[in-house]
């Protein structure tokens, strides 16, 4: 692909996080090019449709998830592993790729993508339990889908209220 090519196809996709981060997965092609400073001919050439635009966009995250979660795995305690997934999390447009889950992606490896996430991720709770650092009342899997709840909304923040007082409510309960 040449680098102008390249720089368009960025620039595409940032937009349409953007946008889609404030809008929802209803933005138009045509705002999605505004913004991204590109004639819509230029994003048709890059992504046949919105819908193509948005998952390409949400197999982007949850590949970045994937290496960043299995980059954690093994190499601090459990706990800060979680934490460090949650901070990556957040930064990535993870409600706008739940969402396309959620439907029928056209994409058959979003949902694998994000099976395979989501057991990386039980596997770091499980650890997280051995080690004592996360209540032990709670199944891994049942953690990642409270963290989900967390980390996969508009505007999710590893700082925010909601996520603070979901990784407070996982910790062990003190004696």
């Amino acid at each position: 692909m040449r680098a102008d090519a390249r720089r368009n196809r960025s620039a595409i996709t940032s937009a349409a996080i953007r946008l889609a981060g404030e809008r929802g997965e209803a933005v138009s092609m045509e705002d999605i090019a505004r913004e991204a400073g590109v004639g819509v001919g230029t994003l048709y050439r890059h992504f046949s449709d919105r819908r193509a635009l948005l998952e390409d966009i949400a197999v982007d995250a949850l590949r970045e998830l994937l290496e960043a979660t299995r980059a954690e795995v093994g190499h601090t305690p459990a706990w800060e592993a979680l934490l460090r997934v949650v901070d990556h999390s957040v930064a990535l447009p993870l409600a706008l790729t739940k969402a396309l889950i959620t439907g029928e992606p056209d994409r058959p490896e979003l949902p694998e993508l994000e099976a395979e996430v989501h057991a990386l991720i039980a596997g770091i709770a499980a650890d997280a339990q051995r080690e004592g650092d996360l209540r032990a009342d709670v199944p891994p899997t049942e953690v990642v889908r409270v963290l989900n709840v967390a980390v996969c909304r508009r505007g999710a923040r590893a700082d925010d209220h909601l996520t603070r007082v979901v990784l407070d409510g996982l910790r062990p309960p003190k004696n």
